[in-house]
């Protein structure tokens, strides 16, 4: 397979390569991935999508309802432009990290002037993605056969992530989101039925504070590869969460209790 390192850095891992994937090796990604599962089953996650450019109108059940229809009407209207996907086992160790890059015309798709100006300034190839970006539906046909959605061995780790599994979810089905958050959680729970949020963690952490990098910082794990880049990002999510288990958790999480809940929504809503 022909694949391009963005970083690979020493650490309590290893050499985590980051390995960027265009529609022209996707398929020879998602081989490798079917079998790096076998193995390494907690998926930590991010994405990065053109920001936030719509409010939505009218009246609302909850600070929680609301908070999900911002979610619903922005993930309707724009694209995702990044995936990571970082491959680590039960102890930590980490495989390596797979970076899509979707199909996005800066030209033609819409989006927020200035997350498109911060994901530029961190190194994303926008003039690549217009002509090699992955496809949506190929990509969405491929993770559904991968091994690594609709399977209850398969831990997903994220980190303050109702947009980006909403990206997920609306790319998963070919349809937009739910009308509903219950509706959207019924659908989460399909999909990946066990989600770790670090952000919902860190509730019953009161010594940490701040978004990842911060928290990465406080317990002292250090980022591989470029910020805002969802690569870098989801590896640092990885870490950051073993290191958190470790610390405040004493090697163990309860599921019935910290799995399956998403920061922002829900009863998290008002964090």
């Amino acid at each position: 397979m022909t694949v391009d390192i963005v970083g690979g850095v020493p650490g309590t891992t290893g050499e985590i390569p980051i390995i960027d994937v265009w529609e022209s090796t996707l398929e020879e990604a998602f081989a490798q991935i079917r079998i790096i599962l076998e193995t390494h089953y907690y998926v930590a996650m991010d994405t990065e999508f053109p920001g936030v450019v719509a409010r939505p109108q009218g009246q609302f059940k909850s600070h929680s309802d609301y908070a999900y229809q911002s979610v619903r009407c922005n993930v309707e209207l724009l694209k995702i432009i990044q995936l990571g996907l970082a491959f680590f086992n039960e102890v930590g160790e980490a495989h390596s990290c797979y970076q899509f890059n979707f199909k996005f015309n800066i030209n033609e798709d819409m989006y927020a002037k200035d997350s498109i100006d911060l994901l530029q300034n961190s190194g994303i190839p926008f003039n690549r993605l217009e002509d090699d970006g992955v496809d949506i539906l190929h990509f969405a046909e491929l993770l559904m056969v991968s091994g690594a959605v609709l399977m209850d061995n398969v831990r997903w780790i994220s980190f303050h992530s109702s947009y980006d599994y909403g990206y997920l979810l609306k790319l998963l089905c070919n349809k937009n989101l739910p009308d509903s958050e219950d509706e959207f959680y019924e659908l989460l729970h399909i999909y990946f039925p066990i989600i770790y949020d670090v952000k919902f963690l860190m509730k019953s952490c009161k010594a940490l504070k701040g978004g990842l990098q911060e928290i990465a910082n406080q317990l002292e794990v250090v980022r591989i590869g470029p910020e805002h880049q969802a690569g870098s990002d989801s590896i640092l999510t990885a870490m950051t969460f073993f290191k958190m288990v470790k610390v405040y958790f004493e090697d163990h999480l309860d599921d019935d209790q910290y799995a399956g809940q998403l920061f922002g929504l829900g009863a998290n809503a008002k964090g």
